[in-house]
């Protein structure tokens, strides 16, 4: 029995501490108030406090003391004057004590009137004052408001404190004493109140009380049947009205996962209902934190605590909840849930979240499940609020049972005696119900509240309620339900049933009477105010009624308690198939039979299954199966086997044990821990080596849970067969119910009955049993000790690399009780990737970490299982020496094992090496392991796994090589070769291995080169970390050597040619770098100096501006021009070196480039022939200008040298404009430089005001417009105005809308007087100026003319941002966006990780392959490229010269001027062109190719740029889309990008021509010496390869003349080149053609017998093989056959060039015999390509014409020039006539037949075929013969005939053997063999007509 109430309290508005008026009102002054915290009178406290009046009993039960703060909770919002009479209020606030009980507050709140007669007439005294009323938005009180007439009224609350939450009951029991005290009755308010208090009610059982206060009043209290179950009355059923059923699942999963959750009303008793509903659906879970479901005001700042509460507050304070950040606000009268961003409420697992809200869903709304029906039933019968209530809840306990089914097989009872103690082991129960990867759940297990579950309800014997029987029994059903909705409606309304009844046990009994005030009660004037009541009259009733209870036996409740019934085995709470490694029956069978072979000793039967047994046990069961069969072999928990039996069963436990997880939630680790402890081998007399020394390499035993999980399921099972053993000789009926069943009764089964059993043992008894429990859990622990220090100390404790992998023994922090996810993440591959960390972990000890690892862990479990403090005091002693003993045993291990003979490796392969090729370091035993590329490692197309391969890692001076088999047997006697040239290397990364072979691993190294080759290899255990620290620091040294004369083009001939240093005539050397230093030196000297000299040479004619220079204008800054001869002296003047110098320099690429486009040689130049607009300048040759430009340079022929020293002042590097290309039609030139200096674009472009003469910048500037205008006068068209506006044609869609051409964008001007118009617009072909005129012209012809410029300037954006445009609009600039070098690298990096990632992805599949290679951007700058150059094709095309000026002029401006040559000249697209443009462009004008491939210790910082690769990319690119327009091949642009990086030959080192002459590198190649040296220049191995092998060449080629090239240049039309993503693991990459020769030929001996038949067929595996050699096209494969079979008949074979320019001019020949065709129709494709040029083409507008670049589509217009331009070009031939030899494929039937010639000639034996595809017969002179020497068209035949022999037929056939054929022309006489043969040629060539 229990009291109905503990206090009565009656709280009055009190008077404030600081003003008290007379007559008792408190009022504060107003100045007081406005000093008052904003906050303060926010909440409504500036009026009062409340104020404790009385309260009864006076004196505090024992059992329960006075809760503290109850005037706060009566008035949540504060206490404040009224201004009018409110109707009472009542609400239940719910109290928390420091020991977690609650204690329930029912407040009854009315007014009563507060001021007298007397203090009215002092009311005026009291002006200045205010009454701030503010309590639900009530109008503030003005002084003038309390006027005599105003009243004001003060609350005061009745409130009866409880701890039984009954609420009905309270509400009519405060409601009866105030209707006693306001209708006056005539009973004592004493004694209602006293027989309140002593009024006591049954807790729980189902029984019910009549109670009566003394007012004639009666109540009926019903207590609940199971007092574990909830009462809601209609709580949930409101809280799924007011929010909804998404929200309130929400709040469910918030709830449970510990958030912070906030509920806002109004309403006081919404808030407490909410609360409550809310915590109802939590059962069988008890919400364990803060929880207040009303809040007062003054206690608001509890809403920032740190820990988890459900809280509720009067939506009046609304704002001061918006600044939490991370509370979960529920509004229930707005009916939303408002979840903050920084919080993630994880939902419901699948598919419970959608069963849930379906279920839901009808039972809020029956209907739902009709309203589709044609015929609705007439009436749905509706369920009650209160029944809809038990509704809703019953669908929550479902979902728990279904959630938590079979948690008690989970379970580990490790203490039954004195007290149950029980540990549930979290990671097997998500491991078998699937749900490892659900956050919702695991979050559950981890929480506070599933903790007190499992003490609560986790106890084997105690009163079972609803929930236990539903998880025990009902899973069955619930699970066949699922599909079912009527059946699971069903279900939810019997559970709804059983928990009403439970609340309302009694339901027909409802007599409740109880008086209530009358109506408006409230607002009559009450006779006076609620009296004080006298405390002795209740104190009196109180001790009565105690005094009575003392007397009374106490009443003792019997529960019923009983064993809890455990349920069914928990199942997957989705069954999901394990995909890939299913495992069948088969694979089982696979892994017994296996274990049995190396039990047997069939060792070699073993290995054969052994691959197959480790892809097996990637599954579950078959790692079930594995551990069951090594069980089985066990005896006497000992094992000893033989070295190889050892070796398998080791390796096979670590392939097991490679996919646990840290938790081990499958049990394998826990099921192999007994095993590694038993098996073992004896390495000498005694001493033996036990498996545990060989599989420690697992995270999982560094896991402090994973032990804690085993421990505790040992001692249970010890425990258990404590109990058990002495009941096996007693009688069953002793026993209970146990050994009724089959099966032995479970660990619970035992705890349960020893808990029944408990109170009837002695004491002795119970004594004994705790000692026995409590040794047990203690001998445990020191085997647990033992074992740890098995799996933790490594075999050779000197090496301490065990903690660096285990995170949770270094530190006591990392091992917390971080249950699945930190371990988890911890995972050992990711906890020391990094570098960091590995000094400290080397120094520490770790023996100490190991004993701290083991106390921690003792300490843990050694307090929860209740073992005595001196127990754990003797633990701690012994731990050290545990594991100093098993450190000492290992010593000896460990020195044994070493003397074991080493398992046989397989025999190192060694490379092959280039000429010249040295090795460093001998190979080094490595595993190649897998990287992120499938194929190698089987992967999704399938294929053999040839990684993992085990093998050795040579280091060349050229190249990294590594070079082994696989591991895999089933691959076979397979090599594989994987290797990358040093300098090529761009990461070299430490790594850490988890794979297991059949030795240990130790670190590994990743290294990444930018060839995209990955080694990713571990290295073997003999390798010690010294080798592998020397390897890397001999890689480095390689890698990055101090001077380019260390890399392999240099040191590989040093063998050859000892004396390098003397190789150059002392003559020539010295002079050459003695005379450029000297230049240098005397350039700088002069740059001080001031010249007075004038120009004389200026002359007006000269002077393009038109006005001649100011007299006093000094060159502060020039060179002194006329009087040095070295820079400017006429080639007269020329000293002999330099003469020497200038001859060379005429040899270059350039100058012989130069002479092919007619822009004039040195000679013509230096006699100024006039004619030419530009010469030849040898003003660089000395290198004086600029470095990094080639000695000759072309130049207008109006600027003098001494002038070009000035201009070149402006541009950066000092590359100033020079020409480089002239288009032979259109005339226009194409020019580079580098990109503006500020300083001079500021003197050139942006000076409002000319600059003063003083200017040092200001001749340099004039010189700089001068030379442009002479550029422009140079251009032979520069005055033609035939109205084509070129530029302006590019509409805005293009330019801006696209992302076409979005940089060629909007740049401001700054213009003088007019406004400036951006180039943008001015592009557009649109202007601003003004309205534009009716026929739509510009409005001002003077600003936009229909002229085309003679020059645009392509230059970066930022630097020509607010340039003025040349006044005589001679030149237009065109800004445009590009990307910087860091860009290219950072794009680049990412584009490596894509193609050959490092790890395998996350998701495997194409789509994470796409994701990351779009992330890396490397398509977009291609695009960005191509689209650059076909702008400035186009405007060359269009007959201006451009000028591309970009960054420093080296890197982005060589990409573009290169690809337009390339694009505009089709002598660049051949063998020869392409060498010269790459030597000119890349070569001669300096791009910096060691700095961006950091060839040296110096560029080491900056990193590989891949600008020369992305240059090829678009040239493959560009191959692709026009195939048939290159000489060259694919292979020939991957050759280029290989070696470019390889440092093999010389061509590509240093960065300009003036560094190559300075190191003798330039000129060397001359004369004699060429002969003794290695081919160090990669065009003269390519030439060398090209005699050899058609490689190069590129079948399809065949050239339209003169055809521009305009490419597509979308990203949807680009390809990923396959350079990046293919390789050849057979031999390598495939680019040192030396090493690349295919697979040996057998030797004669082994080849197989010849008579058995052979099959030709060949197996190709991906990644293996190069497809390429493998398959030849059939043009190869027939020039390979040619040159065997001329080697076959003794001839010399013809070089393949020449065979197949015969076969071309035969071709030629044949496809016109009547004079028509063509050559390009040689190879020609059947349909012509689709497109041979982009559809950029030149539209006639209304002003002049205007260009249009459409870089989509093709464009249809028959007017247009491209188009006219295609419709002119002469069609292709068909494919079948490109290629005729006596193999051709095209041949239905073919023989000998004599032929009748033309009249008066002789029969003839001639080489027929009969040719279906062509429909037409051929002959040839014979067999052989490759000539046809005439065709018969069947078209024209009109019939075939028998014939008759003429004269000169031949004797010997039959006259049946001649036959004609008659055509529209004549007739043809043939003549068969036989007569069979002749009745053959007759039926095919009549069944050819036929089909025809």
């Amino acid at each position: 029995m229990a009291r109905l109430a503990d206090y009565f309290v009656l709280v009055a508005f009190g008077p404030h501490p600081r003003v008290v008026l007379e007559g008792g009102l408190d009022l504060t002054p107003a100045s007081e108030w406005n000093q008052a915290p904003a906050v303060e009178s926010q909440r409504g406290s500036g009026e009062g406090q409340g104020r404790i009046l009385q309260r009864f009993p006076e004196k505090d039960w024992e059992d329960n003391p006075f809760p503290q703060g109850i005037e706060l909770f009566c008035q949540p919002s504060g206490w404040q004057l009224c201004p009018e009479r409110s109707p009472p209020t009542f609400f239940v606030a719910v109290l928390t004590d420091i020991n977690s009980e609650r204690h329930y507050c029912a407040c009854l709140t009315f007014w009563e009137p507060v001021e007298t007669p007397q203090e009215a007439a002092r009311a005026e005294d009291s002006v200045g004052r205010e009454e701030a009323l503010e309590e639900g938005g009530r109008a503030q009180l003005s002084p003038t408001a309390l006027a005599p007439a105003g009243q004001l009224f003060a609350p005061k609350t009745l409130v009866l404190v409880s701890r039984l939450d009954h609420v009905e009951v309270f509400r009519n029991s405060l409601g009866l004493i105030y209707t006693v005290h306001i209708e006056g009755l005539n009973v004592s308010l004493e004694s209602v109140i006293g027989n309140l208090l002593t009024c006591t009610i049954p807790l729980a059982g189902g029984s019910q009380r009549t109670i009566s206060l003394g007012a004639g009043d009666r109540q009926v209290i019903q207590t609940p049947l199971t007092d574990s179950l909830p009462v809601s009355c209609c709580s949930v059923a409101l809280l799924f009205r007011q929010l909804g059923i998404t929200n309130v699942l929400s709040l469910f999963c918030a709830a449970l996962t510990e958030h912070k959750i906030l509920f806002l009303s109004r309403s006081y008793q919404r808030l407490a209902d909410a609360c409550r509903g809310l915590l109802a659906l939590l059962f069988p879970l008890r919400y364990s934190f803060t929880y207040v479901p009303i809040l007062p005001a003054q206690l608001l700042e509890v809403l920032s605590t740190p820990t988890p509460f459900i809280i509720g507050v009067h939506a009046a304070f609304q704002a001061e909840t918006q600044e939490l950040l991370d509370v979960i606000v529920a509004d229930l009268d707005g009916g939303t849930v408002t979840v903050p961003e920084c919080v993630h409420v994880p939902p419901l697992p699948e598919p419970l979240q959608s069963q849930t809200h379906s279920v839901l869903s009808t039972v809020l709304d029956p209907e739902l499940e009709l309203a589709d029906l044609a015929f609705p039933p007439p009436t749905m019968p509706t369920s009650s609020l209160k029944m809809q209530d038990k509704e809703l809840r019953a669908v929550f306990l479902r979902l728990f049972a279904q959630l938590l089914q079979g948690y008690r097989w989970c379970l580990h009872i490790v203490r039954i005696h004195p007290e149950p103690v029980i540990r549930f082991h979290k990671a097997a129960f998500l491991g078998q119900r699937g749900l490892l990867e659900d956050d919702f759940l695991m979050k559950v297990l981890e929480g506070m509240a599933f903790a007190g579950f499992v003490s609560e309800r986790g106890v084997p014997y105690r009163p079972t309620d609803l929930f236990d029987e539903l998880v025990a029994h009902e899973v069955a059903r619930m699970r066949a339900d699922e599909n079912h909705p009527q059946r699971v409606l069903r279900h939810v309304k019997e559970l709804a049933e059983q928990l009403y009844k439970n609340e309302n046990p009694y339901p027909a009994v409802a007599m409740h009477k109880v008086q209530r005030p009358a109506e408006a009660s409230h607002l009559r004037r009450a006779p006076r105010p609620f009296p004080r009541l006298d405390e002795g009259t209740v104190q009196w009733i109180v001790d009565q009624a105690t005094a009575k209870m003392q007397g009374a036996p106490p009443a003792v409740r019997a529960e019923q308690r009983t064993t809890v019934p455990s349920g069914p085995p928990m199942t997957a709470i989705l069954e999901r198939s394990s995909g890939l490694h299913a495992n069948s029956a088969r694979r089982l069978e696979v892994v017994r039979n296996c274990i049995s072979y190396v039990f047997e000793g069939k060792m070699l039967e073993a290995k054969k299954l052994l691959p197959a047994v480790l892809r097996a046990l990637k599954g579950r069961a078959a790692r079930r199966c594995l551990t069951q069969e090594l069980h089985l072999h066990v005896q006497q928990n000992r094992a000893v086997l033989d070295h190889q039996q050892f070796d398998f069963v080791v390796r096979m436990m670590n392939c097991c044990l490679q996919d646990c997880t840290s938790t081990d939630e499958h049990g394998t680790a826990a099921a192999l821990l007994p095993l590694v402890t038993a098996f073992c081998r004896k390495l000498s007399p005694g001493v033996t080596q036990f498996a545990y020394s060989c599989v420690q390499e697992h995270v999982v035993w560094s896991t402090p849970q994973f032990w804690e999980a085993m421990f505790y399921g040992d001692v249970q099972t010890h425990i258990r067969a404590l109990y058990l053993e002495p009941s096996e000789d007693q009688p069953p009926s002793q026993v209970g119910e146990a050994p009724v069943h089959e099966e032995p009764p479970s660990a619970l089964d035992v705890a349960s009955e020893q808990r029944r059993l408990w109170p009837t043992l002695s004491r002795v008894k119970q004594q004994e049993l705790v000692q026995k429990e409590e040794s047990t859990v203690f001998s445990q622990a020191v085997h647990y000790a033992s074992r740890m220090s098995y799996l933790l100390l490594p075999l050779d404790s000197s090496k301490s690399r065990l903690l660096r992998e285990r995170a949770g023994l270094g530190d006591p922090e990392s091992a917390a009780n971080s249950l699945v996810t930190s371990s988890m993440a911890g995972s050992v591959a990711d906890s020391y990737d990094t570098e960091s960390g590995f000094e400290d972990a080397e120094t520490s000890d770790v023996a100490g970490a190991v004993v701290r690892f083991i106390n921690r862990f003792v300490d843990k479990v050694c307090t929860e299982s209740g073992v005595t403090s001196d127990h754990l005091k003797g633990l701690h002693v012994m731990v050290p020496d545990i594991v100093q003993m098993h450190i000492e045993t290992l010593e000896a291990v460990h020195r044994e094992s070493r003397r074991l003979p080493p398992i046989q490796k397989p025999k190192l392969l060694r490379p092959r090496l280039l000429p010249g090729e040295e090795c460093v370091l001998d190979g080094l035993r490595v595993y190649l392991l897998p990287d992120g590329r499938e194929e190698g490692a089987g992967g999704t197309v399938g294929g053999p796994a040839l990684l993992p391969a085990e093998g050795a890692i040579f280091l060349t001076t050229y190249r990294v090589i590594f070079t082994g088999m696989p591991t895999d047997p089933l691959v076979g006697e397979q090599v594989v070769v994987r290797a990358f040239p040093v300098a090529a290397l761009t990461k070299e990364k430490r790594i850490s291995v988890q794979t297991h072979m059949d030795q240990f691993l130790q670190d590994g190294l990743q290294l990444r080169a930018c060839t995209f080759q990955l080694l990713k290899m571990a290295f073997d255990e003999e390798v010690g970390s010294e080798s592998a620290e020397l390897f890397r620091k001999q890689l480095h040294r390689l890698r990055y050597p101090p001077d380019v004369r260390g890399t392999f083009a240099f040191a590989s001939g040093a063998a050859h040619t000892p004396g390098r240093a003397g190789r150059v005539p002392k003559d020539k050397g010295p002079s050459l770098r003695t005379l450029s230093r000297n230049l240098v030196k005397n350039a700088k000297k002069t740059l001080g100096r001031q010249h007075v000299a004038r120009r004389k040479d200026s002359s007006p004619s000269r002077e393009l501006r038109g006005q001649p220079p100011a007299e006093d204008q000094e060159d502060e800054i020039s060179v002194s021009e006329e009087r040095e001869p070295s820079t400017l002296t006429p080639s007269a003047a020329l000293k002999p070196a330099e003469r020497l110098t200038l001859s060379s320099l005429v040899e270059r690429a350039c100058c012989r480039d130069y002479q092919r486009l007619g822009l004039g040689t040195l000679g013509s130049s230096l006699s100024r022939a006039k004619s030419e607009p530009f010469r030849v300048s040898p003003v660089n040759r000395m290198y004086a200008i600029c470095r990094s430009y080639p000695g000759l340079l072309i130049v207008p022929q109006s600027v003098q040298d001494n002038a070009l020293q000035r201009v070149s002042r402006c541009y950066r590097q000092n590359r100033f404009p020079v020409v480089c290309w002239r288009s032979e039609r259109s005339k226009a030139v194409l020019l580079r430089s580098g990109g503006l200096h500020g300083k001079g674009v500021v003197g050139l472009f942006k000076a409002q005001n000319a600059p003063s003469p003083g200017q040092p910048q200001a001749d340099s500037s004039l010189e700089q417009e001068k030379y442009l205008q002479a550029v422009v006068g140079a251009t032979p068209r520069h005055a033609d105005t035939s109205g084509r506006n070129t530029l302006s044609g590019f509409s805005s869609a293009h330019l801006g809308s696209h992302g076409k051409w979005g940089s060629i964008r909007a740049s401001g001007r700054s213009g003088g007087s007019s406004v400036g118009v951006d180039v943008g617009s001015r592009l557009a072909g649109r202007d601003m100026l003004g309205p534009p005129q009716p026929n739509g012209a510009p409005p001002d012809p003077g600003f936009l003319r229909p002229q085309r410029a003679a020059l645009y300037i392509v230059g970066d954006k930022a630097q020509l941002k607010g340039v003025r445009p040349d006044p005589l609009q001679q030149w237009e600039l065109v800004p445009i966006e590009v990307f910087e070098v860091r860009q290219v690298k950072a794009s680049f990096k990412k584009l490596l990780k894509a193609c050959v990632p490092g790890c395998p992805a996350a998701e495997p599949g194409p789509a994470s392959y796409l994701r990351s290679l779009e992330d890396s951007e490397w398509l977009s700058q291609i695009h960005k490229l191509l689209q650059v150059s076909v702008l400035v094709v186009e405007l060359l095309d269009s007959g201006s010269s451009v000028l591309v000026s970009l960054e420093d002029g080296w890197d982005i401006t060589t990409q573009v001027v290169s690809l337009v040559q390339l694009l505009s000249d089709p002598f660049y697209r051949t063998l020869e062109g392409f060498r010269l443009l790459v030597e000119k462009e890349w070569l001669s004008f300096g791009h910096r190719f060691s700095h961006r491939g950091a060839h040296t210790l110096a560029g080491q910082s900056s990193g590989f740029a891949p600008i020369f690769l992305q240059f090829l990319d678009c040239v493959h690119q560009v191959h692709l889309q026009f195939p048939m327009e290159f000489e060259f091949s694919q292979f020939y642009l991957k050759f280029l990008s290989y070696h470019h990086v390889s440092r093999r030959f010389r061509t590509f080192l240093l960065d300009s021509d003036y560094e190559r002459i300075e190191l003798g590198l330039l000129y060397e190649e001359k004369g004699d010496r060429k002969a003794q040296q290695v081919c160090r220049s990669v065009w003269e191995h390519m030439d060398r390869l090209s005699k050899k092998t058609p490689m190069f060449y590129n079948y399809l080629y065949a050239p339209e003349d003169a055809e521009v090239l305009r490419p597509y240049s979308n990203v949807s039309n680009l390809k990923v080149w396959d350079f990046y993503t293919e390789e050849t693991l057979a031999e390598g990459p495939p680019y040192d053609w030396e090493l690349a020769r295919g697979p040996p030929e057998p030797p004669e001996e082994e080849r197989p017998d010849s008579s058995a038949p052979q099959s030709r067929r060949r197996v190709v595996w991906p990644c293996y093989d190069s497809r390429p050699r493998a398959q030849p096209d059939a043009i190869s494969r027939l020039l390979e056959e040619l040159q065997r079979l001329e080697t076959e008949l003794g001839r010399p074979p013809e070089r393949w060039k020449d065979t197949w320019d015969h076969v071309k001019a035969a071709q030629r020949l044949e496809a016109r015999p009547d004079g028509r065709g063509t050559p390009g129709s040689l190879l020609a494709s059947s349909a012509p390509h689709p497109r041979r040029s982009l559809g950029v083409y030149l539209r006639e507008g209304p002003v002049g014409s205007t260009l249009s670049l459409s870089l989509d589509s093709d464009q249809s217009g028959g007017s247009t020039a491209s188009s006219s331009r295609q419709a002119a070009r002469r069609s292709t031939s068909t494919l079948y006539s490109q290629f005729q030899t006596a193999e051709s494929e095209n041949r239905s039937y073919e023989g000998t037949l004599y032929k009748k010639g033309a009249f008066m000639k002789p029969w003839k034996a001639r080489w027929f075929v009969l040719d279906k595809t062509k429909h037409q017969l051929r002959y040839y002179d014979h067999r052989v013969d490759t000539e046809c020497k005439g065709v018969i068209d069947l078209a024209e035949v009109e019939s075939v005939a028998p014939g008759a022999p003429t004269i000169g037929a031949p004797k010997t056939v039959g006259e049946k053997a001649f036959f004609d054929v008659k055509t529209t022309r004549r007739v043809y006489n043939f003549c068969a063999q036989d007569v069979p043969s002749a009745q053959q040629w007759v039926d095919r060539i009549q069944g050819c007509l036929s089909d025809a």
